[in-house]
């Protein structure tokens, strides 16, 4: 297996964490910063995004109007004249 050293400045409080954890684990720094990144790693990769998440919802109330983005101010102009020129 091909290793190369890098290295990290740490804040002192997450370096004690490092070695706290690192004697209760019985492991060293390096695995525990390994595992710490694959786990990371695996996370960013399963992290799903907006689009994907709302994809199943996307057109699933539509309102058969297909100018709906384009005339809001209008609709919002006339509900709000409605709602102030009744009774």
């Amino acid at each position: 297996m091909n290793h190369q050293i890098t290295t990290a400045r740490l804040p002192l409080e997450t370096r004690n964490k490092l070695l706290a954890l690192a004697r209760i684990k019985n492991k060293t720094k390096s695995d525990i910063i390994k595992e710490s990144l694959d786990m990371y790693y695996e996370y960013e990769e399963s992290e799903i995004d907006s689009f994907t998440l709302g994809e199943p919802y996307f057109g699933k109330y539509g309102s058969d109007e297909d100018d709906l983005s384009v005339t809001y101010k209008e609709r919002i102009k006339e509900k709000l004249r409605d709602k102030f020129d009744s009774p």
